[in-house]
């Protein structure tokens, strides 16, 4: 839960007084174009505001309050952060940092490297045995960035932030991530799904929040976003991805 959540820099108010929940096995994304405030939102529920911003508000995961900064306690929160290149050790091959959440959940190393493999091939990686083998460097962006995205699902933490997750990625690849991210839903996890891509959230999540100059400006089961956006600026989202896939959401509604 987040209540009356505003991050400041100085004399800014970046976040202004955000409030929402996310409940178990819940998909719900945060919509809103680059510079809306979805990515410091993002990082304040996860502890991991940059050095010199200052958050105030209450969050809390299943009734238990957040540390200092937001941090959450223990394994409460998992995050696919949206630069996936500061997220892995270039030094260490992939396999050995992909194990490391495996391994603390009490898994013996055999177990932990065949369900590491199992997670990058659900992310649409080919030859995963050979992925583990390489360093960041000789991977894509894209590859990275389901790197990433395996390493968040293997933490299996209750709630996932999601941070622009298939930015990087071709039509088929960003398929297979969102099957992923639906499958953590699925097996009661919480989810909050950041992006500017309304297509995407539509086909994942199941309710919006909107954000526009860092406040949440609507919140709204999706399908009644997609039908009736109420706000000015929800609007124009809509109608800037009123492509025939969002039209036959719509109509199915």
């Amino acid at each position: 839960m987040v209540k009356d959540l505003t991050v400041t820099s100085g004399n800014r108010t970046l976040v202004h007084h955000a409030g929402f929940s996310v409940e178990a096995g819940e998909r719900v994304a945060l919509l809103g174009a680059s510079g809306s405030g979805k990515s410091l939102t993002a990082g304040a529920l996860a502890g991991e505001l940059p050095a010199g911003f200052c958050l105030t508000g209450r969050v809390s995961y299943s009734g238990v309050e957040a540390g200092r900064h937001g941090r959450p306690a223990g394994n409460t929160v998992a995050m696919i952060q949206q630069d996936p290149s500061t997220a892995l050790n270039p030094l260490v091959p992939v396999g050995q940092q992909l194990v490391i959440p495996l391994r603390r959940a009490g898994r013996p190393r055999p177990e932990a490297q065949a369900e590491a493999a199992r997670l990058l091939a659900r992310v649409g990686m080919r030859e995963p045995g050979q992925i583990l083998k390489r360093y960041t460097g000789e991977l894509s962006g894209g590859q990275i960035q389901r790197v990433c995205i395996a390493m968040a699902l293997a933490c299996r933490s209750p709630f996932l932030i999601a941070d622009e997750p298939t930015t990087a990625l071709d039509p088929v690849n960003q398929h297979r991530v969102l099957e992923a991210l639906r499958s953590w839903g699925s097996e009661g996890r919480g989810l909050l799904f950041i992006t500017h891509d309304l297509t995407a959230a539509a086909t994942l999540c199941s309710r919006a929040l909107v954000m526009e100059s860092g406040r949440v400006v609507e919140e709204a089961p999706m399908t009644d976003l997609l039908r009736r956006p109420q706000h000015p600026y929800s609007q124009r989202l809509v109608e800037a991805a009123a492509g025939p896939f969002v039209r036959n959401l719509e109509a199915a509604a």
